[in-house]
């Protein structure tokens, strides 16, 4: 997404969600989460992902490449990938996805997009939700790509259905999405955006069970990871891993990490400021 937004983007905005009020004039009050403003929202981000090609590559592309990567680095040891290929399966869309909507949505608000979009008709609720629906649509293509990649040609060997994992992988990067936004509020800048990346992201993925079982850690770091909703997206990735049918288990852990995205996205929404000071 550009950096400064264009007169045609101004105007998309408008048209999108009504006439600005008059200079000086604060926008109509609006509380409730409307679909068709929200829709509209999404249209607008959509365009200008469109234009923004490096964005799109990153998004969709980069994922399927680390899984790519990762199949040959354990070339010799094709078990060792069907062992932790599923959990990345989910853990590289909610990466990904989580650097460019946060730093999308700063570019927004530094570049005063979004501070025209608040004093329209449009309330923060509305601006969240379209945001969500626009990067959702394309955490879907994502998902997709990923996880057909990694079943049909690196050979991934699940016992689950593939649509139990491609559901799990959605729902990391529909979280990833939802961080994003979250965090874009504190950060002043994209630097500040990318910095908050380890304070997010890193603890979840050394404390989600990938890289030694949850209940072999230090109790206080074991309860830490039953809070962190990286742990159930790996544990419901190992639950398809593992098991031919649903079980109850992974029903929890898809729960759970669905349940953490919409509270993500509701936090996101009460914290989301018009501009950086």
């Amino acid at each position: 997404m550009n950096a400064h937004p264009s007169p045609a983007t101004t105007t998309e905005a408008t048209s999108a969600t009504g006439p600005a009020p008059a200079p000086g004039t604060p926008g109509p009050s609006r509380t409730a989460l409307s679909l068709s403003r929200a829709l509209a929202t999404a249209a607008r981000v959509l365009r200008q992902l469109r234009h923004d090609p490096r964005s799109i590559a990153l998004m969709l592309l980069v994922p399927c490449v680390m899984l790519f990567l990762l199949r040959f680095v354990f070339d010799g040891s094709p078990r060792t990938f069907d062992s932790i290929g599923a959990s990345l399966l989910g853990i590289f869309p909610l990466i990904t996805m989580f650097l460019v909507t946060s730093i999308a949505t700063l570019r927004e608000r530094t570049s005063g997009t979004l501070e025209r979009l608040l004093a329209m008709p449009l309330a923060k609720g509305d601006l969240i939700a379209g945001y969500a629906l626009a990067f959702g649509l394309l955490a879907v293509i994502q998902s997709a790509l990923a996880t057909g990649l990694a079943l049909w040609f690196l050979g991934l060997d699940v016992v689950g259905s593939a649509w139990l994992l491609l559901l799990v992988a959605l729902l990391d990067a529909l979280l990833g999405t939802a961080l994003g936004l979250f965090v874009s509020a504190f950060a002043a800048s994209e630097f500040q955006a990318v910095q908050f990346m380890p304070a997010v992201i890193f603890p979840q993925l050394l404390l989600c069970g990938l890289f030694a079982p949850r209940d072999t850690m230090q109790p206080v770091l074991e309860g830490i990871s039953n809070v962190l909703p990286m742990s159930y997206a790996v544990d419901g990735m190992n639950e398809v891993l593992r098991h031919t049918d649903m079980t109850a288990d992974f029903v929890r852990d898809a729960a759970v990490v669905g349940a953490c995205a919409l509270l993500v996205l509701a936090l996101g929404a009460a914290t989301l400021r018009r501009r950086t000071a």
